[in-house]
């Protein structure tokens, strides 16, 4: 496991945004922060800001310059120093926070066929059988670290390396909405009709981007997800009843 930075580093993105690096690589404890600093910040959050964005290992902080200067009286310095200064002061209260739980969310998956096309690609990677990869895809809980690429897609860590598999050489045009992939080390989901390169081996009923709510994502980072195999008719019965 990669160990925590003893520092976090903070950069400017143009002025009115920063970036805080947290930590380096996948790792769940390195998330954990990433949580509770996201939770700190939308529970005091300071004059002049705007959203958070959070990632694997880091969080970008959008803010108002000029509303965050005003705000702020204090010996002269640029909106950036001032919210670094604030950040880091939250950041000292990380090792007194618990932990953030996130949802706990199952994701009824039709394995295979014309759902998981490369399903079969997967297992003759990796040396074994499509029911086995089945049993070791829905056998893992995944926490979501981020949600990118496309409204509600999850970038989920915590996949069986017995199922890693690189990315295809030539992307697809086009992937159905609800197709599960697997990139490297990573299992994802698809929410909207996209190009994409991740090798698919199922589909969910499921629909994760909900433009109706607010949120409009089902999914969040920090959610722990767990696929569950499901049959042709329960997925043609869930379709049904989601229209």
């Amino acid at each position: 496991m990669l160990e925590l930075q003893t520092k976090p580093l903070i950069k400017p993105l143009g002025d009115s945004a920063l970036h805080v690096q947290l930590g380096a690589g996948i790792d769940p404890a390195i998330h954990e922060k990433v949580k509770n600093l996201l939770r700190l910040l939308n529970e005091q959050p300071f004059e002049g800001w705007i959203e958070c964005v959070p990632a694997y290992n880091n969080i970008t902080v959008y803010y108002d310059p000029t509303l965050v200067l005003q705000s702020h009286s204090a010996e002269a310095q640029s909106s950036f120093q001032k919210v670094s200064a604030y950040i880091l002061g939250l950041i000292q209260q990380l090792g007194e926070s618990g932990s953030s739980a996130g949802n706990i969310v199952t994701i009824p998956v039709l394995y295979g066929g014309e759902f998981g096309p490369d399903l079969e690609h997967v297992a003759q990677v990796n040396g074994l059988t499509t029911d086995q990869v089945i049993d070791i895809h829905s056998g893992s809980d995944y926490l979501v670290y981020m949600i990118g690429f496309a409204p509600g897609f999850p970038f989920m860590g915590g996949m069986d390396e017995r199922i890693a598999t690189p990315r295809k050489d030539s992307p697809r045009l086009s992937i159905p909405p609800g197709s599960v992939g697997i990139a490297g080390k990573q299992t994802g989901i698809y929410p909207l009709e996209t190009p994409g390169g991740w090798q698919i081996i199922g589909r969910t009923p499921v629909d994760l981007f909900l433009p109706e709510l607010t949120p409009p994502t089902r999914l969040q980072s920090g959610d722990k997800i767990k696929f569950t195999p499901i049959t042709p008719e329960e997925y043609d019965e869930m379709k049904e009843v989601k229209q």
